[in-house]
C-alpha cells in the first residue's frame, strides 16, 4: 500500500506562477487548482457568439470584451475562474492576466460544468459589486437564463424566450442579444 501524501494548498502567487506555464487551464478555489474540462465545439460556438456581440458593442468605447482565456479574480478566497465571456468597463481594472470588476459574465453550461456554473460560480459572482448581468446558456439544448441586478442591488432572473431581446448596458456599451444570436450555427433547433 502506498503512503498517502498530504495535499498542501497553494497560495495565490504560486497559482499564478504555475498557471503561466501550464499546458491546460486551472481554476483556483479554496487554495486548490482544478483542471478545466475540455469544451465541445458547440460550447465554443456559443461562447464565441456571445463574445462576438460583446466585442461589437465595445468597439470605440472604453469597455473591453474577453473570452475564456482571461481569468476573473474574486477577492473572497481568493479565487480565480475563467468565464466563457466577460465584459469589463472599469478602466482601472487593468491587470494583464486577470480582471476583478466585470459588469457582464457569461457561462456556457456543459454536462461536466453545469452544477458548478449554476451554483458555485453564481454564488461567488453575485458578490461582485460591479456585476450587473450573469448569462447562463445551455450547450445541450436551446435555453438561456439571465440574472440581472437593478439600481437598488436586487437580483432578478429571466428565462429567455424565442421572442425576447436581452439588453445589456454597461457604462456606455450597449448590446442586444437573442436566443438566435446565442445559438447561431450550433445545429440546435430554435423554438417555434
Amino acid at each position: 500500500m502506498s503512503r498517502a501524501q498530504a495535499l498542501q494548498p497553494l497560495i495565490e502567487d504560486e497559482y499564478l506562477r504555475l498557471e503561466e506555464g501550464a499546458s491546460i487551464k486551472h481554476e483556483f478555489v479554496g487554495g486548490r487548482a482544478h483542471a478545466m474540462e475540455c469544451a465541445s465545439e458547440r460550447h465554443n460556438r456559443i461562447a464565441l457568439n456571445i463574445a462576438f456581440h460583446l466585442r461589437a458593442a465595445t468597439r470605440g468605447r472604453g469597455c473591453r470584451a474577453f473570452m475564456a482565456d482571461m481569468k476573473l479574480r474574486l477577492d473572497e478566497g481568493p479565487a480565480f475562474y475563467y468565464p466563457d465571456a466577460m465584459l469589463v468597463c472599469d478602466a482601472t481594472d487593468d491587470h494583464p492576466t486577470y480582471k476583478r470588476a466585470p459588469c457582464f459574465i457569461a457561462e456556457v453550461l456543459s454536462p461536466a460544468t453545469a452544477a458548478i456554473d449554476q451554483r458555485e460560480k453564481w454564488a461567488a459572482y453575485r458578490k461582485l459589486p460591479s456585476l450587473r448581468y450573469y448569462l447562463i446558456a445551455d450547450s445541450e439544448r436551446v435555453g438561456a437564463r439571465v440574472f440581472f441586478r437593478d439600481a437598488q442591488g436586487t437580483w432578478f432572473e429571466q428565462e429567455l424566450g424565442a421572442e425576447d431581446r436581452l439588453q445589456i448596458e454597461c457604462d456606455g456599451a450597449r448590446m442586444v442579444v437573442t436566443l438566435e444570436d446565442i445559438y447561431e450555427d450550433t445545429g440546435l433547433p430554435l423554438p417555434g
